[in-house]
């Protein structure tokens, strides 16, 4: 959208992209008693989707604490689906300051009805993914759901079930007055809380089950692989990436089952030395695109993906060992040994966060790797460091942000929810 120059605007500035927030440097001309610098924060959400609006944040010295005036002031404007944002050195009468204040607003529901398991995000919701927010339940709920409805590969989400992030937290809640009066093992109070949760889905049947936590306000990921499988199997691989070796290959260094509640960093220090190299060069070599392997090895266990490693998983390997157990005697009517030897616990070597609030964007990531990407040979440790890089997770919120406001576009807009359905159709229009 073209704009009229503004004398004194910096040349450089005068039409910058909404995609990406940034610095914004002050021309050469700007006086030295000036800042070096301003930060400036648009903040979208649903009242910017029509008519003229503006936002322009404090702009604080990135060297002092002191309160300063904006030098210059952002603004931005939305026409036909277009948005285009200038700086001005003063704000018009025909811009009008916004920031959003009152009750929290709906944005979207996704799946849009009549497609049911919606979750609904709301203004309050987008404002988890400014920078340095931790996010909240609804929006880890939004992108896994949005993975298996349009991202991810078909072929990934027939084998998978997601669960909801309130899961493990309603699995795991202090027993009520009614419940710690009956004599029922705990095991069982706690599956009673949660059996409705599979009414609709065998999860014996599918090979991974993706179970969000937030322990202490720390977002990790727990994936169950393969849940009906009561032993290893070394099996032929089919499909997937390019396949080479011969079949003995895929047996590798550590064809033996590896017992105990899981695999310590003590265990995995002492693989170091071997794969030092291996790792620091390569990327994993155990997922569907990466392995080279004709032989694969599927083992029953459960994965944690925790960006910070900070906190303590021991009890969260019995829970779930102990809720797989309840569940299995409710779908198939008998017993089944879920031991530390039959379900072993393992904490995976993954990219790391280098803050304190990106949790929940790494464990999203973990997981749509997973999905797009899936570990295929089950040989530990499972070294996954390299498996995408950190400036890919740095850009998640913003894709995030833009996803919603994309959706909340096409849901308001002429397409109607029945544009959306379609899986093939839908792609096109987000990407």
């Amino acid at each position: 959208m073209p704009h009229e120059k503004t004398r004194n605007s910096p040349d450089s500035c005068n039409v910058i992209s909404l995609d990406r927030r940034r610095a914004l440097t002050l021309s050469p001309g700007i006086s030295r008693d000036s800042p070096s610098s301003v930060v400036v924060k648009c903040q979208l959400s649903s009242l910017h989707m029509g008519g003229v609006s503006a936002a322009c944040e404090s702009v604080e010295s990135q060297d002092s604490d002191v309160q300063l005036e904006p030098v210059y002031t952002l603004c931005h404007r939305r026409a036909q689906g277009s948005y285009s944002v200038t700086l001005e050195p003063t704000l018009g009468a025909e811009w009008a300051p916004y920031r959003h204040c009152g009750p929290a607003r709906r944005l979207i529901q996704f799946p849009p009805p009549p497609s049911k398991g919606a979750i609904t995000v709301t203004t309050e919701d987008l404002e988890c993914l400014d920078s340095g927010e931790f996010l909240n339940d609804v929006i880890i709920d939004f992108y896994l759901k949005y993975l298996l409805v349009q991202k991810a590969p078909q072929a990934s989400v027939d084998r998978s079930h997601v669960f909801s992030s309130f899961f493990y937290k309603q699995l795991t809640r202090r027993d009520n007055a009614n419940e710690d009066s009956t004599s029922t093992p705990a095991q069982v109070r706690r599956h009673q809380r949660v059996r409705t949760w599979t009414r609709h889905v065998d999860i014996f049947d599918k090979d991974f089950l993706f179970v969000p936590v937030n322990q202490e306000a720390h977002w990790y990921l727990v994936v169950i692989c393969f849940p009906g499988l009561e032993e290893p199997q070394y099996v032929k691989r089919v499909g997937g990436g390019s396949v080479q070796g011969d079949g003995g290959e895929g047996l590798g260094e550590s064809e033996g089952e590896v017992h105990g509640e899981s695999r310590s960093s003590g265990d995995e220090d002492k693989d170091d030395s071997r794969i030092k190299t291996s790792t620091s060069l390569h990327l994993p070599d155990c997922t569907e695109n990466t392995c080279k392997k004709q032989i694969v090895c599927k083992r029953p266990c459960i994965l944690i993906m925790d960006s910070l490693k900070l906190s303590v998983h021991e009890r969260i390997f019995k829970l779930l060992r102990e809720y797989l157990q309840v569940e299995w005697v409710t779908k198939r009517g008998f017993c089944r040994d879920f031991s530390v030897e039959r379900m072993i616990g393992v904490h995976c070597r993954v990219p790391l966060q280098d803050n304190s609030s990106d949790c929940g964007l790494y464990l999203l990531q973990y997981a749509e790797s997973f999905l797009q990407d899936p570990v295929v040979h089950f040989d530990l440790p499972l070294r996954l460091e390299r498996w995408f890089p950190r400036q890919q997770v740095r850009r998640k919120r913003e894709e995030i942000r833009d996803l919603i406001l994309h959706l909340y576009r096409f849901q308001q807009g002429s397409l109607g929810h029945e544009a959306l359905q379609d899986r093939t159709d839908y792609g096109n229009v987000i990407q």
